[in-house]
């Protein structure tokens, strides 16, 4: 669960951030951006603010922000009924990402968060700046870090489906719990 006065703050973060990087967002679209905790209650190292552009039954386009070293968790976009998943393209925009993918463990710069081994098994580091992008294929399983000056990202995809993404950590809840009274 995450505190309503640190949801407020975090959404101030993320307009500065958004900004920073060229991405118009206005006042009155503050409320629209979600602040996940993925149900851990560890914000600041594992979460990331979510601007949804759009979304509809056919595709989504998005703008993440993560801060620095925050980490959205290990994960994959599984099929759901006929549909074989969702298919997604990152690009960086503005900071370093440290995207991680199945493969040769290149590991060197990301950090897997504290006691959370188990919960990461994709090692195979890519670094990506400004306009380097990468596609994913549906159920392909990644994770990804901003590195110690934040990072602003876009993602395209076919339709989003974020409640129904699978997590390598038991423990992620994709729905954030907000305490009102706090």
């Amino acid at each position: 669960m995450i505190a309503r006065s640190m949801v407020n703050a975090a959404q101030d973060t993320a307009i500065a951030m958004f900004r920073e990087a060229g991405v118009p967002i206005r006042e009155d679209e503050k409320k629209g951006i979600a602040i996940v905790d993925f149900g851990l209650s560890r914000f600041p190292e594992e979460g990331m603010h979510l601007f949804t552009m759009v979304s509809t039954s056919r595709y989504a386009a998005k703008a993440l922000g993560l801060t620095p070293w925050q980490t959205e968790p290990e994960h994959w976009h599984p099929p759901v009924g006929e549909d074989p998943g969702k298919e997604e393209t990152v690009r960086v925009l503005w900071g370093t990402l440290l995207f991680f993918i199945d493969g040769e463990d290149t590991m060197r710069l990301g950090r897997i968060p504290e006691g959370k081994g188990y919960a990461y098994s994709c090692r195979h580091e890519l670094v990506m700046h400004p306009g380097d992008q990468i596609t994913l294929k549906p159920n392909q399983k990644h994770w990804f870090q901003a590195d110690g000056g934040g990072v602003v990202i876009y993602t395209f995809s076919s339709t989003a489906r974020d409640v129904l993404d699978c997590f390598s950590d038991p423990a992620i809840q994709r729905t954030t719990q907000i305490d009102e009274n706090s």
